[in-house]
């Protein structure tokens, strides 16, 4: 049985439901009752507190919900959004994030081929017998003991899982790129054809905007036309895409459009959620494409 459960709805071919939030307790409890899927810990425009994120991380489960479920997998799912640009070869962001037990990383600004695949190896531990078609190879260093506590194993346990999906079958860990540039468009069908292991790919609207002139202008056709070359490419390739500022006004057309990840917006307002967990019921309606 699956632990993360964004995985196993991209494997059944079902549609992922998230959202941003700090990483804090409050933003935590706020989301775990609000019924998303997953979570995005937001540490590359907020402060990289590894204290707080790890109580963040804990306030995110719930007793109860682990007590009538019949699986360790948690109902919303922790990922985290490092601080470090994809060029950068901050491998340690990410190996503290997933030492806390985070079921996956987003790496921002990925802009080419090398910045995808050191971020794929930051997140596999290293091994003398890797069979060498099943690069890239692991960079992470080993201190498993706490990441398996919260997965609700024994290191032996999470090591046997503690991969990248889908270049390991069994792995439960998720890469997600985040293409933010013409030229990370322009590199991502070799990206994705000569880098194995990445498991999401979301378009990083904010900063694409910023470079094409229309900054925060989503709907621009400019911005529109590079958005929908990131999807053509993923589905191209078989890899998920994701929308990052799903409202009620383009849902349905963020359906329509192929996405396998959406994303209401950041968690400022907690009321907000409920919009959130609206949409995703609404959606959910609806079979995926």
């Amino acid at each position: 049985m699956r632990l993360n459960s964004i995985i196993e709805k991209f494997e059944k071919g079902e549609r992922v439901f998230a959202t941003f939030a700090s990483p804090d307790p409050a933003g935590a409890v706020a989301v775990r009752d609000a019924g998303y899927d997953a979570l995005i810990f937001e540490a590359e425009h907020k402060p990289w507190d590894v204290p707080q994120l790890k109580d963040a991380m804990q306030y995110l489960l719930d007793r109860r919900q682990v007590f009538e479920a019949d699986t360790l997998a948690p109902r919303t799912t922790p990922l985290v959004r490092i601080p470090p640009n994809g060029g950068e070869r901050s491998q340690w962001h990410a190996k503290q994030a997933l030492d806390l037990g985070a079921y996956g990383i987003i790496w921002p600004h990925v802009d080419t081929v090398d910045d995808a695949r050191n971020a794929v190896a930051a997140c596999r531990y290293p091994g003398i017998d890797q069979d060498p078609g099943r690069e890239p190879f692991g960079l992470r260093g080993d201190s498993p003991a706490w990441a398996a506590r919260y997965w609700g194993m024994s290191v032996g346990e999470y090591y046997e899982r503690a991969d990248v999906w889908p270049l390991a079958p069994q792995g439960e860990i998720l890469v997600g790129l985040m293409i933010e540039s013409v030229r990370a468009i322009e590199n991502l069908e070799a990206i994705l054809e000569q880098v194995p292991g990445i498991g999401l790919i979301l378009v990083g609207e904010g900063d694409l905007s910023q470079e094409l002139g229309v900054p925060r202008q989503f709907e621009h056709p400019t911005v529109q036309a590079h958005r929908d070359r990131v999807v053509e490419i993923c589905k191209a390739k078989g890899v998920p895409v994701g929308h990052p500022h799903v409202t009620e006004r383009n849902v349905d057309e963020a359906m329509d459009k192929g996405y396998d990840f959406l994303m209401t917006a950041p968690v400022v307002s907690y009321p907000g959620l409920v919009l959130g967990r609206n949409l995703a019921d609404a959606a959910r309606i609806q079979p995926a494409r």
